[in-house]
C-alpha cells in the first residue's frame, strides 16, 4: 500500500508548516464521521473511550452474519468450516501483529478488563501474606480493584508506585520498590486520564532484574495498542493485555496475550464448553492452548471483525499513523497552553494523545454538555481513575483524545467551541 503521507500543510506551528497524514482519505473510510449532531458536523474525540470503525470491519460483521454465521470448531458443515477458518485466521493476524512467539499465545477474551481478571484470578491463588503486587497511582479502575481484591483474598500487599504532578511515573521510585517479595508488576502503557506513556520495555527489564526474575509483568495495553508498535517479545512482558475497540475493532471482544509456558499451567478461569479435553460425571480435563481458557461459544463476529480491524490498520504506514497523532496533540496543547483559563491536567513528556484538561469556570460535566450542542464530543468525569483524580485534588476532566482520523481542523473546532463555553459560564 501506497504511504499515507501527503504534501499538504494542515497544522501550524508557529511559522513552520508540517508534513501531514492523509487523514482526509482515512475519514472517507468511516461512515459515521460524515454525521451531524446538533445540526453541526460531528467532532468525534472520545476515542481513548472507544474508537469508531471503519466501513471494511462494518463489512465483515455483516458478512459474516449475513453468509455464514455458524458456530466454530465443531460443526459438521461448511458454514462451521468457513466461520472456523476466518476466527482462527483472526488469531492468526492478531499474533503477527504483536509479534507473539505463537498463535497459542493469543487468548480471547471480552475486552481489556475480562483479559486481567483472568490473571489476577490465577495468580490469587498463589500468592501468600508475603507477597506484593506492584502498580502505580495512574491506574484504570481495572487494573487497580482487580489486583486489590486479589490481594485482599489472598493477603498479599498492594503497592502503589508514586506519580509526579505532571503525571509522569517517578522511575527512581518505582523501581526501589521492587524486591524478591514482589510476585507481579501491572502497570499501564498508557494512561487513559492523562495520556502519559510509559517506558514498558525499560521497566520490565529493571522489574526482572531487581526481583531475581521472579515476578511477573502484566501490561494493561488498552491505550497503547493503537498507538505504539507493540511487540510483546521485544517488550519482554509475560501478560499484555488490549481490547479491540480501541483499535477501531467492534466492542465486546479482547485479547489476552501471555507467554506460552506461562498460560499451559495457569489456573483456568471458566469452565465449561470447549476449553475441556475429556469429562467424566466425576473430573475433568482441560484443553491445549488456547482453548484452555476460552470456555463457551465465543465472540465469533467479534472476533473475525477485530481480525478485520487489525488487517485494515496493519496495512497502514503506523509510523506516519503515529506520527500524524502527535503532531495533532502537539497542535492541541498548544492552542491549550495559549487558552485563558483551561489548565491541562497531565503533561508527561511522552504521550498517547490525550488531552485532559479543566477550566477555571465549570464543572467538566458542565463543559461536555456544552460542547455537544457545538456537535464536540468529548468525554468527561474521572475516566474510571477516581484514586488519580484524588492524588491531583481535582474532581475529574474534560478529555479530548484524537485517533488516526481526527485533523487539525478539528482541534480548531474544539477550541472554538470551548470559547462558547467561556462565554456561558462566565
Amino acid at each position: 500500500m501506497a504511504s499515507p503521507y501527503i504534501e499538504t500543510a494542515l497544522c501550524r506551528h508557529g511559522d513552520s508548516l508540517t508534513m501531514s497524514f492523509d487523514v482526509y482519505e482515512i475519514r472517507q473510510q468511516f461512515p459515521i464521521l460524515s454525521r451531524t449532531v446538533h445540526n453541526k458536523p460531528l467532532v468525534y474525540l472520545d476515542n481513548a473511550a472507544t474508537t469508531q470503525k471503519p466501513q471494511v470491519v462494518i463489512d465483515a460483521l455483516v458478512d459474516y452474519y449475513s453468509n455464514y454465521n455458524s458456530n466454530v470448531h465443531r460443526g459438521a458443515h461448511s458454514l462451521a468450516d468457513e466461520a472456523t477458518r476466518k476466527y482462527e485466521g483472526a488469531r492468526d493476524t492478531i499474533a503477527e501483529f504483536i509479534q507473539a512467539n505463537n498463535r497459542r499465545e493469543v487468548i480471547w477474551t471480552t475486552g481489556t478488563t475480562e483479559s486481567i481478571n483472568i490473571v489476577a484470578h490465577g495468580l490469587a491463588q498463589m500468592l501468600t501474606c508475603d507477597d506484593q503486587v506492584l502498580v502505580t497511582e495512574m491506574e484504570h479502575h481495572a487494573n487497580l480493584v482487580t489486583w486489590q481484591q486479589a490481594c485482599k483474598a489472598s493477603g498479599a500487599s498492594l503497592v502503589i508506585a508514586p506519580i509526579d504532578d505532571d503525571g509522569e511515573l517517578i522511575i527512581d521510585q518505582y523501581l526501589a520498590l521492587i524486591n524478591n517479595n514482589t510476585r507481579l508488576a501491572a502497570l499501564p502503557h498508557a494512561s487513559n486520564a492523562l495520556g502519559s506513556l510509559n517506558p514498558i520495555k525499560e521497566l520490565t527489564t529493571e522489574i526482572k532484574k531487581r526481583s531475581d526474575n521472579s515476578a511477573l509483568v502484566l501490561i494493561d495495553g488498552a491505550q497503547g495498542i493503537a498507538h505504539s508498535l507493540v511487540n510483546v517479545q521485544e517488550i519482554g512482558c509475560d501478560f499484555y493485555a488490549f481490547s479491540s475497540h480501541k483499535l477501531y475493532g467492534p466492542t465486546g471482544i479482547g485479547v489476552l496475550w501471555g507467554k506460552e509456558q506461562l498460560l499451559e499451567s495457569w489456573p483456568v478461569w471458566q469452565t465449561g464448553g470447549e476449553m475441556i479435553a475429556e469429562v467424566t460425571y466425576t473430573d475433568a480435563k482441560w484443553n491445549t492452548l488456547p482453548y484452555r481458557l476460552e470456555a463457551g461459544t465465543p465472540n465469533i463476529a467479534g472476533v473475525i471483525g477485530f481480525g478485520a480491524a487489525v488487517s485494515w490498520y496493519a496495512k497502514l504506514d503506523l509510523k506516519a499513523v503515529l506520527a500524524h497523532e502527535e503532531k495533532v496533540l502537539s497542535y492541541a496543547t498548544q492552542l491549550a497552553a495559549d487558552f485563558t483559563g483551561l489548565t491541562v491536567i497531565g503533561s508527561a513528556a511522552k504521550k498517547v494523545p490525550v488531552l485532559s484538561f479543566v477550566m477555571d469556570r465549570g464543572h467538566p460535566a458542565d463543559i461536555g454538555f456544552i460542547l455537544d450542542r457545538q456537535g464536540v464530543a468529548i468525554r468527561t468525569g474521572h475516566h474510571c481513575a477516581e484514586p488519580l483524580m484524588n492524588r491531583l485534588n481535582i474532581p475529574g476532566t474534560a478529555r479530548a483524545s484524537f485517533a488516526l482520523y481526527n485533523t487539525c481542523e478539528e482541534v480548531d473546532a474544539l477550541f472554538n467551541a470551548l470559547k462558547k463555553v467561556k462565554q456561558m459560564l462566565a
